[in-house]
């Protein structure tokens, strides 16, 4: 062996002994309380676990005394041969206490959802309201028992993240642990919502954490398999969704297809997030110009919903039953369209009408309904290159969801574990990749954070720009008795020329005004009153602000990568 190359090896040796001990000092010093963090994990998803199943068995229970069916599954059917007047008061009054909840323990009359968490996770250190979130829990059980056109996944996460936000505080849990909790609290109760283990894994890491790191991903993956176990002991190892027959493609020539159901998927997801958003604008315009109280506004949609389902009677609930329909290609043509269409609008006013609930599982029924109808079409075209047409619905399911959630990976495995149909994947990425490739260019990535961005918090972005939101001035600026504080003679000058900042502004404010005036500093004043002289706090210096940024967005780095 030549000196060289015995050189090589004695490094190698040394690093290898290095890693030993820094492993074996990680493992001693380390080791006990990661442990106890995974024992703390496995105890949140228990708890998560059991929330969603209670949540979900509570919402049938209530739903079957209401309408009198035993089998809430096929509701809609059961409905039709109701008297009138039951499915019209029915959604009525559970708006009606669903805006009497919301307007006596919410700041604001809004449910909250899906969007207030992933907000906490970014800015709050993994914490939500537990207030609002235990009223938001109970407006949207009650929306959901009444016949509201949502679906119960926005609930269950949010009464999840209450969980962490409780133990969280508890335990005095850091940012980051706040995080890591949070994620596991997501994830089991999405994993016991669905029996989708690996998709409510990565569902809290790809929707909620917005991350992959190798830090979170084992406690995580406790709480999911800890959520999924408490779902199967109570439905056993079941899927939600039964294909009675294996779907088939024909590949190569029927991929174009799934190509284009991906993005006409995407174009559908936009329609439903926009009719959303257009529907709680024209609700909100009419309610200020009406001087409608904000408890009625539920109620109100209550009714819209009610008439819609006395003809049509599927908008009822989640919808498992049209679902399953279109994924087994029992309906028609007419009737997909036409269930398209309802579906989207009860959808739009009962999330309008803040009657709470969330949109993954309407998207599962409006994308299985849009694969089911491509499908239609398409084989009857080409029916010598064409498959299952239900493979259509099973791939358009998946695209419409991944879309509206702007989470294509999570999607897709939880298609998989809601269908038990693993052999279709190719077809189901396809259209899953178009979908949210083109609908993320036409809102901002997903309708989570565009809830987001229409409320001023801007997290589609990234961290370069929701950071500069989590600093007051106030808490960087140098105050006027500093050593190194800016000249007060000079401060009052700039503010005489209209250069300043409040006090309770944030650097998002305060670095435009730095690139618009190229000082090196900017005076921060209180403002007590509208014709009051502003009170001299102190001053925001230039390199102060960058370096508290440059500080959060190393430190965001480092979470996300450790």
């Amino acid at each position: 062996m030549s000196p060289f190359q015995r050189s090589i090896l004695t490094k190698q040796l040394d690093l290898a002994v290095t890693a030993c001990r820094d492993g074996w000092h990680v493992l001693r010093h380390r080791g006990p309380s990661q442990i106890q963090f995974w024992f703390i994990a496995l105890a949140i998803g228990i708890a998560a676990g059991f929330a969603a199943l209670f949540f979900r068995k509570g919402i049938e229970a209530l739903q079957a005394w209401l309408y009198g069916t035993e089998d809430v599954q096929y509701l809609h059917s059961f409905a039709s041969s109701l008297p009138w007047y039951l499915i019209l008061i029915i959604p009525i009054i559970g708006g009606l206490v669903v805006g009497l909840i919301l307007h006596n323990f919410t700041s604001d009359g809004v449910a909250r959802s899906v969007a207030d968490v992933i907000e906490g996770a970014a800015l709050r250190d993994g914490r939500v309201s537990t207030r609002a979130g235990f009223a938001s829990a109970c407006a949207s059980f009650i929306t959901l028992s009444s016949g509201g056109s949502t679906g119960r996944e926005g609930p269950v996460v949010h009464i999840a993240a209450v969980i962490s936000t409780k133990v969280c505080r508890w335990i005095k849990a850091d940012g980051i642990t706040g995080r890591d909790l949070l994620g596991c609290a997501v994830a089991a109760a999405v994993s016991a919502s669905f029996n989708a283990p690996i998709a409510g894994a990565l569902f809290a890491l790809e929707v909620v954490l917005r991350h992959f790191a190798v830090h979170a991903f084992a406690p995580i993956v406790i709480a999911a398999v800890a959520g999924t176990i408490i779902n199967r002991l109570e439905f056993g190892d079941v899927t939600e969704f039964m294909l009675p027959e294996a779907n088939e493609l024909v590949f190569y020539q029927e991929l174009p297809a799934f190509l284009l159901l991906g993005l006409m998927c995407g174009l559908v997801a936009v329609v439903l997030m926009r009719a959303i958003f257009w529907t709680d604008d024209v609700g909100s315009a009419l309610q200020a110009r009406t001087g409608l109280p904000r408890w009625l506004r539920p109620a109100i949609a209550g009714a819209l919903l009610g008439g819609l389902a006395i003809f049509y009677p599927h908008i009822i609930g989640v919808g498992y039953e049209t679902t399953s329909m279109a994924l087994t290609g029992k309906l028609a043509l007419n009737e997909v369209v036409v269930f398209v269409v309802l579906k989207t609008a009860a959808v739009a006013i009962t999330m309008a009408g803040r009657m709470g609930g969330g949109v993954f599982s309407p998207s599962l029924m409006i994308g299985a309904l849009s694969g089911l109808g491509f499908g239609l079409v398409a084989t009857s075209i080409f029916p010598e290159v064409s498959g299952s047409v239900t493979l259509y619905a099973l791939a358009g399911m998946g695209a419409v969801a991944a879309a509206v959630l702007g989470a294509p990976i999570s999607t897709t495995l939880i298609v998989f574990e809601l269908t038990g149909d693993w052999q279709t994947g190719l077809a189901v990425m396809v259209a899953v990749s178009m979908s949210t490739a083109l609908s993320s260019r036409l809102v901002d990535r997903s309708f989570f954070l565009t809830q987001l961005e229409r409320r001023g918090v801007h997290l589609a972005a990234g961290p370069q720009a929701y950071l500069l939101a989590m600093f007051r001035v106030s808490g960087v600026m140098r105050k006027m008795n500093d050593p190194r504080a800016a000249d007060e003679t000079v401060c009052w000058e700039m503010i005489g020329e209209g250069i300043y900042v409040d006090a309770t502004a944030t650097l998002e404010v305060a670095l435009p005004i730095f690139d618009r005036t190229m000082v090196r500093f900017i005076p921060v004043v209180t403002l007590t009153g509208q014709n009051a002289a502003p009170e001299l706090r102190g001053a925001l210096f230039h390199v102060d602000a960058l370096k508290a940024y440059n500080r959060a967005l190393a430190a965001t780095a480092a979470e996300e990568h450790s």
